[in-house]
């Protein structure tokens, strides 16, 4: 493990050890979980979705202050807004973006579907990560909002269904593409690994 991914995961520890404390639940998603359930990339940042409410952004603020750039009324209006708010390790310089997406129907099944795994060694970290078809379907929304453009983005999906194969749940892929918006390019996605 290089110094950027021990930089990250020690940056993702801390984060989570402060939700643990505060019962917020969590996964991890963006190319930190495809790198789990598909081709391993470098990455600097993380991202991590959190059920938060209003009641936790002071004690979250107040926790991560001392080891992280954290703006208060950034996390207050994350909360509000089911937006997101970066955090920012100040030892190592990594970016957690934090996304309070729970509301939507989407965000509930990605939380419903978590699962635990353990990454990095001396110890490992126990995460709990969204799953193989939730990254893929995220990945894909997130192609599609930024115009459709993404290499990084569309090659992280390519490498979580190349790798995950016959294993994926296709139904629930195809139902939920379909809700978001996403069915042509979930599509095209699975066409190109010959996945259909």
């Amino acid at each position: 493990m290089n110094e950027s991914e021990t930089g990250l995961l020690l940056a993702v520890g801390r984060v989570v050890a402060a939700f643990d404390t505060l019962g917020v639940d969590y996964l991890v998603g963006g190319s930190v979980a495809s790198s789990v359930f598909g081709e391993p990339r470098q990455t600097i940042d993380a991202d991590l979705v959190a059920r938060l409410f209003g009641r936790h952004a002071k004690p979250l603020f107040e926790r991560m202050c001392k080891e992280f750039y954290a703006d208060l009324p950034a996390i207050e209006g994350a909360i509000q807004t089911q937006g997101s708010f970066n955090l920012i390790h100040l030892e190592t310089m990594t970016k957690v973006d934090v996304f309070v997406r729970w509301r939507d129907p989407f965000g509930q099944s990605q939380f419903a579907r978590r699962q635990k795994k353990s990454v990095g060694q001396t110890p490992p970290l126990e995460l709990f990560f969204a799953s193989a078809e939730d990254t893929v379907l995220a990945k894909l929304e997130w192609y599609r909002k930024g115009g459709s453009v993404s290499d990084k983005q569309w090659r992280d999906l390519l490498g979580v269904l190349k790798v995950q194969g016959k294993t994926l749940d296709l139904a629930y892929l195809t139902e939920w593409a379909s809700k978001l918006g996403i069915a042509d390019l979930l599509a095209r996605a699975l066409e190109q690994i010959d996945l259909r």
